[in-house]
């Protein structure tokens, strides 16, 4: 066993747990025990809270300078834990070191830096007639947090709360939650003043549901599955609380027929199966126009072959393995049901050779996927991608629309004012045209059921502020 944490940090210190070793993770490509963390408990969550409640006004009225100095401090910390944090990735997830490295690492670093900038510079006063309009930080803030991106999709959410003024009480995933032990530990060496960040983990039918319920938490801040984001927001509704919710994707990447094809379907590729297709905004439906459709289908086979499976810590390694013996077990169902209802494997497959040990899946390609079926409607979190043949723009808008998710998507098209018409056409709350880079500063979201709200840069702010008119 790598080691053992026996507490959660509360009011500005590290509190030993009622139930110290109640929760085990695992390493993914070992199967093996690689840590204890504490199972906490709805009296853990209430401390918490209250610590994060008698902290707000003081660290609400605190000026935007000092709050970003804080912030400016907690990225040098973090900084300096890179290598430990990335390390910690790639034992607790699986994510190959080098992706770890400059993904589950680098992305949050930068994110937290933009907030540095957005904390020093808040929204001004705005006058509207006899009116002075003001922002001011909605409250006790609780965070829960997934797995698959374990530092970012926390740092998503801390760095705007603790910009904006609010105090955050964080529940991180059961599955991975030994990064927020070390962002924690930046956090105290930041010099935070006590109760304004707090950490308890555990489960989400007893932790999540105690800090989504409880009267004191202003705000509730989610990501992960439709399904639980919705027992969230009916937790929240039951006293009118808000909720920011980052949901579920089944993004379609569209490549018309004038397309780069050969790079259209590389990056396709590469995208559907980041981090072992461990990603709400992964292109999982690729949308081919008929007349390319083999050479794609032949593009996309070669390219999930070059996707090498094993040791996260093997610089060859290109897939790591899922994060858990269930979620394997999910992803292979889907692969099985894609080919009983029609679908033809282009590429691995349920007998493809994976490592002896570890809970992995080969990278997959299905093509002639029914557009209403279970492969193409639902939410897979694996290296699966199903193709789609499309007649025309008309007809990929039509299909990239067929979704109760609306997260992410791409467009791929010599002509970009092409592109650009399907990309305002397609109901989601992203899209990347002939594979445009990402940008931590946009606003980052869905339409439908894939969530509420946005997160990154001043979008993200928005979301723990509050509106105050004041008449004189």
């Amino acid at each position: 066993m790598e080691r053992a944490r026996t507490d959660h940090y509360l009011d500005g210190r590290w509190v030993a747990a009622a139930e110290p070793a109640g929760g085990t993770v695992h390493n993914p490509a070992t199967e093996e025990v690689l840590a204890t963390v504490p199972a906490g408990t709805a009296a853990e969550v209430d401390r918490a809270v209250t610590a994060a409640r008698a902290a707000f006004d003081g660290w609400a009225a605190t000026p935007p300078a000092q709050r970003a100095a804080h912030l400016d401090r907690l990225h040098a910390a973090l900084s300096e834990r890179a290598d430990e944090i990335a390390h910690t990735v790639a034992l607790e997830l699986g994510t190959p070191l080098k992706l770890a490295t400059r993904v589950q690492v680098g992305l949050p670093l930068t994110v937290l830096h933009s907030y540095v900038e957005l904390a020093a510079r808040p929204p001004a006063p705005e006058t509207v007639g006899n009116s002075t309009v003001v922002r001011e930080p909605v409250g006790v803030v609780g965070a829960i947090t997934p797995w698959n991106y374990p530092l970012h999709q926390v740092v998503a959410k801390l760095a705007p709360a603790l910009a904006a003024g609010c105090t955050v009480v964080l529940k991180p995933s059961e599955l991975t939650p030994l990064v927020s032990y070390l962002l924690f530990d930046a956090v105290h060496e930041a010099g935070f003043p006590p109760g304004v960040a707090n950490l308890v983990t555990g489960t989400g039918p007893l932790v999540g549901a105690s800090l989504a319920a409880h009267p004191e938490v202003d705000l509730v801040s989610f990501t992960g599955s439709t399904t639980t984001g919705r027992r969230i927001a009916h937790l929240a509704a039951e006293r009118i609380a808000r909720v920011a919710l980052e949901l579920g994707g089944k993004s379609a990447n569209v490549v018309l027929d004038d397309a780069d094809l050969a790079t259209a379907v590389k990056v396709g590729v590469g995208n559907a199966f980041l981090n072992s297709g461990q990603t709400c905004t992964a292109w999982t439906r690729m949308l081919v126009h008929r007349s390319c459709y083999d050479e794609a289908l032949a593009l996309a086979a070669k390219a999930a072959a070059g996707y090498r499976l094993g040791d996260p810590f093997d610089p060859g390694t290109r897939l790591g393995p899922l994060v858990s013996a269930a979620q394997r077990d999910r992803v292979r169902a889907h692969i099985d049901r894609g080919l009983a209802d029609g679908g033809r494997l282009v590429a691995g497959g349920p007998d493809a050779p994976v490592p002896d040990r570890g809970w992995f899946v080969a990278p997959t390609v299905i093509a002639d996927v029914d557009p209403d079926s279970a492969l193409a409607q639902e939410e897979v979190f694996g290296p699966v991608l199903a193709v789609i043949p499309v007649d025309d723009d008309d007809h990929a808008v039509s299909v990239a629309n067929n979704s109760r998710y609306g997260l992410a998507g791409a467009v791929w098209s010599a002509d970009e004012d092409r592109a650009l018409r399907v990309a305002r056409r397609m109901r989601t709350g992203a899209v990347d045209i002939n594979g445009a880079p990402f940008n931590p500063l946009a606003p980052f979201g869905g339409y439908k059921q894939s969530g509420i709200g946005r997160e990154l840069g001043r979008y993200g702010l928005d979301e723990y502020l509050q509106t105050k008119a004041i008449q004189r």
